[in-house]
């Protein structure tokens, strides 16, 4: 007797109101207590799938099922009530609230007429332990580390029933130490009856810890696979329709003289505890230099300060012989830097804008990019279509709104336009972060094209991988300050990396000072 499936969704089609076509006739399904990989590139329709599993879209066609019945699910309500919980990329989490607070939100146990926080505590506690998920109840969001932070997302869904838990991108941002404990947290979970599904563009975790994984590709399943069955490459290419490039060979070249001077910067908001202290580095011609550490350690206030983005820090930042102290974005972009930053939707791109409009948004006040009174249109779309081939973009041509594109494809943009002006400096800052592995693949080359060109690049990454297989050298920050220096990224143990992200093994100062002249 065959057993049917946990989950079944049935030729699912989604057309959105403005025709795109999200999902084509697409069959999934889910066994009871297994950890099911969706792999596919951004675009894909991975997270259109999800979506109409929790509720926050409806199918166009196409059916679900669960434990065997037709299911139709019009809210995330409607999901978490028949068991289905959701780990999303960006936590879901209030930071001033507490760990309990967070986790009992919307269904805070009554004592009276107030919430019982005694039962709202052994509550958290008591789960907590069932799962060997181990937190500090009463600590507040805003205090804890990323890692710490998921746990409470993951006990947020068990605590209201969840049997399936569709985590998306859940090691985006972790050390290895923290993706190893949260995989045995998994596994657990998995010994428990629960089911996973386990959105992620890094391979090797998905080999390492999934049972099936389902491949998309343009709106399509191009297969369901036992994860042992596959390799690396061929997930890659079933994925993208080619071969990727996963390890890179980076040509021998000696950098040349000093682009970026960072000399004894420390910087604190007020009278608080600083959260620069006496960073000091360079990065030459040719040169890739790479940063990485947990977040919240100082590399965003260090991005602020080189960006032009925080003025009132003390110690030296120079562009070849131009101090940046008192410059304004504008004026330093105007010294040869270029910025890919973090958040591209709210700082790499106008949503409401158009590709094109995007594209040029560094240019278009420049001589070059005008026809008189007026923007040399003919100039600019050829400008924006050259672009989208070479980047390979998922659109419907220059005039598309950048809002409407998937995240990996609003990345290209955004990489193509700070990449592709020939900078002095460019100041990468999670490049890839939620890109396919093609796109990855594909930024990762056009870096790499640029160190040859006698760029000067700083490559900000949580992705250990990157950072490692694209870096020259390398710097670990941690508490404000530098706590290791690698010179040869090719030769550190991502083991070794993540000790020194924790900041349970630091090298010592005369070890990091060789970073002030590298």
């Amino acid at each position: 007797m065959e057993i049917s499936p946990l989950l079944e969704m049935r030729n699912v089609t989604k057309i959105y109101s403005n025709g795109v076509l999200a999902n084509s006739n697409v069959n999934f399904s889910l066994e009871k207590g297994e950890i099911h990989a969706i792999v596919g590139e951004n675009g894909a329709g991975k997270s259109t799938l999800m979506k109409m599993i929790f509720g926050l879209e409806e199918p166009s066609e196409g059916e679900i099922y669960l434990n065997g019945k037709k299911v139709k699910f019009q809210s995330p309500q409607d999901a978490i009530d028949h068991g289905i919980g959701m780990v999303h990329q960006h936590f879901m989490l209030v930071p001033s609230f507490s760990v309990v607070d967070n986790i009992i939100l919307g269904m805070e146990p009554i004592k009276g007429f107030n919430i019982d926080y005694k039962d709202a505590v052994r509550m958290t506690v008591e789960l907590s332990a069932k799962y060997n998920l181990a937190i500090e109840p009463l600590a507040k969001i805003e205090d804890l580390s990323v890692g710490m932070k998921q746990k409470v997302e993951i006990l947020k869904v068990l605590i209201r029933g969840a049997n399936i838990l569709i985590l998306d991108e859940p090691t985006a941002v972790l050390t290895p130490q923290e993706t190893e404990e949260l995989f045995r947290e998994l596994l657990g979970l998995k010994r428990e009856g629960h089911t996973i599904v386990f959105i992620s563009h890094k391979l090797k975790e998905v080999k390492e810890i999934c049972d099936r994984i389902t491949i998309m590709r343009a709106g399509k399943t191009e297969g369901v696979f036992q994860v042992a069955d596959v390799t690396e490459q061929e997930i890659s290419r079933l994925m993208v329709g080619r071969d990727v490039i996963l390890k890179y060979d980076k040509t021998n070249h000696q950098p040349g003289s000093p682009v970026l001077r960072v000399e004894h910067v420390s910087y604190a908001e007020s009278d608080a505890k600083p959260l620069l202290n006496n960073i000091s580095f360079t990065i030459r011609e040719g040169e890739i230099v790479g940063i990485a550490g947990v977040e919240g350690n100082g590399q965003a206030e260090l991005i602020k300060a080189l960006t032009g983005q925080i003025s009132d820090f003390t110690g030296h930042v120079a562009i070849g012989e131009h101090r940046l102290q008192g410059h304004t974005m504008k004026e330093i972009r105007d010294l040869g830097m270029s910025y890919i930053p973090e958040d591209r939707m709210h700082q790499g791109t106008a949503a409401d804008a158009s590709i094109s409009d995007n594209l040029i948004s560094r240019f278009y006040r420049f001589k070059a990019w005008n026809k008189g009174l007026f923007l040399n249109k003919k100039k600019i779309t050829e400008f924006s279509e050259e672009q989208i081939k070479r980047y390979k973009v998922r659109c419907s041509g220059p005039e598309q709104l950048i809002g409407m594109l998937s995240g990996g494809n609003m990345q290209k943009i955004v990489v193509a336009r700070e990449c592709d002006d020939k900078p002095k400096l460019l100041i990468a800052e999670q490049p890839t972060r939620g890109v396919d592995v093609g796109a990855a693949q594909l930024i990762h080359q056009r870096l790499l094209e640029m160190r040859q060109e006698g760029c000067a690049i700083l490559l900000l990454s949580a992705d250990l991988n990157e950072i490692l297989e694209v870096s020259d050298s390398l710097l670990v920050m941690y508490n404000g300050q530098f706590a290791a220096y690698f010179p040869d990224a090719k030769q550190v143990k991502e083991e070794d990396l993540g000790f020194a992200m924790l900041g349970l093994k630091r090298h010592n100062e005369d070890q990091i000072r060789r970073a002030i002249h590298v």
